[in-house]
Order: C-alpha cells, then structure tokens, then sequence
C-alpha cells in the first residue's frame, strides 16, 4: 500500500480542476446528507480540504471511521458550486474514487474537540498533547517558535558570532536556583548536574580565544512555574563577546532583536536602537519595577510630603507613591476591581481618589485628602478629571505595589497605553549586593561573575567599612520588553584579584572559590580578555511575539505547573535495580 500524496491539504486551487490527486491527512469531520451524500473536512499539517462522496462505495469506505483516523484521497478536483472564501482551499472539492484507512482512531469520544481543544482543561490538554497540537492555533505556536529560532540563528551568524555547544552533564554551581543532579554509575556517590545555564563555558571559551559565542542552549532550572517561566528546562539564545563593553553587547541586540520582532510578532512595530537605558534605582522610583511596560505612558510620583498629616493611618510615618492618570473615565466598580487586584497580587492594598471636573476631592480616601487639597493638587499637578492611585509602606513597597498599581492603570485605560507595539529598555547599575531574604546576609544581587562599578578599589573600600556594599553597583543589565524580563547579562569579572574581593564580601575565601569554580579561576590567571554577554529566553520571546499570556503555550511539550510531565508520566519511580547499579536508596518523606 502506497501512502504517497501529491498535494497537501492546504494546496489545492482553480487550477487544479480536473487533475487526479492524492490527499492524505486526519478525519476532521464528516456530514452525511441522505442516503449516497456526504461531506468530508480532510485536515494535514498544511489545511483542509473539502471532499465529497457522491456513492454508496465511497460512504462505506468511511463507514464506522472515527473522527481524527489518518486517512488517504485519490480522486478529481473540481470546481464548488458553494465556495467558501475563508478557507484557501475554499474553490474547490476532490470526489475520490479510492478511499483509504492509513492510522484508525480506535475511540469513538474524544477528550476535547480539536478545533477548541485550547478551551480544555489544561492539564486534560497536557495529558493529550499529541491531540492538542494537531489544533492550528496550537500548531502554528510552534512554527513559529521554529521561525523564530532560525532567524534568530541566522542573524548572529550574520553577526560574526560562532555556535558552539556546551556540555549538559557538567558539575553542580551556586547559580541562584537547585540543580538538577544526575547520578554517577562510574563515580559512586557523586553526581554530575545539569547546568542552568552555560555561564562558566561561554566565559571559558573567552579565556581559550574564542571571539564570540552563541548557541540556543537548553537550561535546567528546579524552580517554580509562573507565567513567563517554564519549569524543568528553559532555552536561551547565549551570546559571550570577547574584549568586548556593556555597549558593544547592546549593539548587537539592538540589530538582531527588532526586525525579528517586527517580522514575527502580533505587532509589526519595535523599537529602533538605540533602546533607552534606565538605572535600576530610577527604574524603581519611576515605574515601580525594574521590568517596565515602557508602552504605558504614567509614572510614579512621591506624594509622602504633600499627604504628611492628613490623618490616615496608613499613611503613618510612611513612604507614599502616587500614580495619576488624567482624563479617567472608569467606573467605581472597575476602581474596585482594580485595587483588588493589586492587592492579591502584591498583598498591599491600594487607595485612591479623584480630582473632579469641578476641582473637588471625591472617591476613596477623599476626606482626608480634601483639608490638603491645595497642596495635593500643587504637588502632584493635578487637572480636573485625574484619577490618584496610591500605595504605602517601607519605600520598596510602596514602590512596587504603585508598579502593580500602574501597570493595572495602563491595561485599564487604554489612551495611556500604546499595546500595538513591542517597546524595549535596558535596565542598568543593578545592585552588587543584596541582603538575602532567607539567610539575612550580604549575598549577590544579580550575577557572582560580574564586573562591579569602581572594579577592585570599591571592593577593598567596602571590605574596610569605608562603603556600604549595598551601594556597589555592577555592569550587570536587564533586556526588557513590554514589561517581560527577556534576559540578564553583565560585563564579566575577569580578573581573579577582582574575584576573590567580590567573593570575600559573601564570606567566600580564595579557597572557597578555587574549589567552587575551579576551571574558571584558573583560565582567568592566564591572561583572560575582558568579556561580556547575555541570554535571551527564547521561550519568552516567543510568547510576546506570539501574544500569549502562558509560557506553555509556546513550548511543544510543557511541564505542568508542579513540573510534572503527565502525558509521560515524568517524574517517575525507577527499578530497584537501577538505583543499586548508581549506589543510591530513597527515602521518601511519610506526607509525600
């Protein structure tokens, strides 16, 4: 049996009237009309087609056929008397004179409906993956992340840059996020990890002579699911630059990164370099967020001084931001929605009132605002019809819940947001140090490989008690778009005496790093160039160019938010036999 075709489902047109064809693909639908007529939609990777049985022979080739069977169409084209102007295909019909059953669906229900499969459950969609992706709208996701990808690919080859791989066993790293360890037959009780990222390689092939680095790489993080983050396994498009500054990494991404969006993406507009470049700390005071939506024209504004005594509590002794938004038309009932949301968001509630079209204080919090009016209007330069969000607390939260608070504006009003449009920034001056929320010490804020501010000197200066290491700032940035966080790079520390300073402020000693970082150290006493790089998610990029609001639906066969594959089963108990052969016993905690 033959399963040739000689066209796709989607490549049929006028001028293939008359010709003999053989059409293969699934049974998408079948409508039956009398006795010897009969509706065939024929679906492959490519379209449908429209094929019409017109004898008993033909309807019983179908007979008892389950929807989704692979099937095969020899027959005739011809013309539609009843053509349909939405589908490609839509002029013309096959009457087949051969029918075939290539692969029998062999259940008579399916778990969803293919064509509305994306209206399912998620987690029924993960489990029939392979059904769900044979939806369009779910398909053509992935075709365009493959789009995506060879663009990408090509314009840093265009670039200059060479793709080299990098291991994927290689050793356990203090990187920020748990490892995923993998067990080692050869060397009882050790374990090889998978990387989360190929930081230490690319900077190692700097060290070798390589001049500049990209490949799509594969990183594995035990990290939680959210929105924009897979769990597992990630991709990223590396990039490592030798003798090489801040600016000339943002060079390159500055012409690779718009056209792909402009060619790719559900809006045909993106920023043109140069990408504006914002410190983290004005980042914080302006937009509430070191990842802003640059689409949503409002701002923070500090209104602690001009509320100073107007006698709400929670105003008390606190830092108060303010966002205002002229020209408001929402209703109470949306004001109330917002601020809930804000508030399950961030867990701090959100206040607000309005300046009206008669001058007056009203809404909200407006009888303690009304005393200070004159002041409030002064100071925050109010026009009759501004709404005022506002949001206290400790200055960073109250900085971030007004970043909540404005972005929640933005999508809300839509003159003071710009959606049809993909707008990037470059968030600089990170922070080299922060204090950990779980072990209250000094810890690194971004990247342990970074090339701090001031280099050698503001180290020993802060190691002395003469600078607040708080206050070191690192060549460490972020690629923002559209208020998603697109990846993190840094000009990289490559001088080991810088190393070792940046490293005893973390209670790390030369030993600590000789041992933890071996080959890297050591490549760098030879005569290391300066370097620098970044990682673009690819899978976040996707997203965004797609328009879509979940990472997963991006990713051909995602994990679960609990990082569970459920269609594999995965993770999954081994055989007894394989954890002797690796030299390990389970224990499994009694409320697992």
């Amino acid at each position: 049996m033959t399963q040739s075709r000689t066209h796709t489902c989607g490549q049929l047109r006028l001028e293939h009237v008359g010709q003999t064809v053989t059409l293969a693909g699934f049974l998408e639908q079948i409508r039956e009309v009398g006795q010897t007529l009969a509706f065939v939609v024929l679906r492959d990777f490519y379209g449908v087609t429209q094929v019409v049985l017109e004898t008993q022979e033909m309807l019983s080739a179908l007979k008892g056929v389950n929807k989704e069977s692979a099937i095969q169409v020899t027959g005739t084209v011809r013309e539609r008397d009843s053509k349909n102007p939405k589908l490609p295909t839509g002029d013309i019909e096959v009457v087949p004179t051969d029918i075939r059953v290539l692969g029998r669906c062999r259940h008579n229900e399916l778990p969803f409906q293919i064509s509305r499969s994306r209206e399912a459950d998620e987690s029924l969609r993960l489990r029939y993956r392979y059904l769900d992706l044979r939806n369009p709208a779910v398909r053509d996701n992935i075709v365009l992340r493959c789009n995506v990808v060879a663009a990408l690919r090509s314009a840093m080859l265009g670039e200059g840059f060479l793709e080299i791989t990098t291991p994927i066993l290689t050793a356990s790293s203090p990187e920020g996020a748990r490892d995923y360890l993998v067990p080692s037959r050869k060397h009882p009780g050790k374990f090889y990890a998978l990387p989360q990222a190929p930081q230490q390689f690319k900077q190692l092939l700097m060290a070798s002579g390589f001049d500049r680095y990209f490949q799509i790489a594969p990183c594995f993080r035990d990290e939680d699911a959210r929105g924009d983050r897979s769990p597992g396994e990630f991709y990223q498009l590396d990039m490592e630059m030798a003798f090489a500054s801040q600016d000339d990494v943002f060079a390159v991404l500055e012409r690779v990164l718009p056209p792909i969006f402009a060619q790719y993406g559900a809006y045909s507009t993106a920023s043109q370099a140069p990408f504006p470049r914002i410190p983290h700390l004005e980042a914080m005071d302006t937009y509430g967020t070191d990842k802003p939506d640059l689409r949503i024209d409002l701002t923070l504004q500090d209104a602690t001084q001009p509320l100073a005594g107007c006698g709400f509590e929670p105003f008390q002794d606190r830092t108060v931001k303010a966002v205002v938004v002229p020209n408001f038309s929402a209703t109470r009932k949306q004001i109330d929605g917002l601020c809930q949301q804000v508030e399950v968001q961030t867990g701090e509630k959100a206040y607000w009132f309005r300046y009206d079209e008669n001058g007056e204080i009203v809404g909200g919090i407006a009888k303690f605002v009304q005393p200070l009016k004159d002041q409030v209007v002064a100071a925050l330069g109010l026009t009759p019809g501004c709404f005022v969000g506002l949001a206290a607390g400790k200055l960073l939260t109250a900085q971030k819940t007004a970043g909540v608070l404005r972005a929640k504006l933005g999508q809300l009003c839509p003159d003071h947001m710009d959606r049809e449009r993909y707008s990037f920034c470059w968030i600089v001056d990170f922070p080299m140090y922060e204090i950990g929320e779980e072990s209250g010490q000094l810890e690194f804020c971004h990247n342990p490989f970074s090339m701090p501010n001031g280099g050698l000197e503001v180290l020993k200066q802060a190691a002395a008690g003469q600078v607040d290491p708080l206050t070191i700032t690192a060549y460490q940035y972020d690629l923002v778009c559209n208020g998603v966080e697109l990846s993190s790079g840094a000009v990289r520390n490559h001088d080991p005496e810088i190393m070792l300073e940046a490293f005893q402020l973390v209670r790390l000693g030369e030993e600590d790093v000789k041992s933890k970082f071996p080959a890297m150290y050591n490549a760098f006493t030879y005569g290391a160039p300066p370097h620098a790089g970044i990682a673009p998610g690819v899978d976040r990029m996707v997203m965004l160019l797609a328009g879509e609001d979940s990472i997963r639906e991006i990713i051909p066969f995602p994990m679960n938010k609990n990082a569970q594959d459920i269609m594999m089963g995965a993770p999954s108990t081994v055989d007894p036999k394989q954890l002797e052969e690796l030299n390990i016993s389970c224990t499994v905690p009694e409320d697992a």
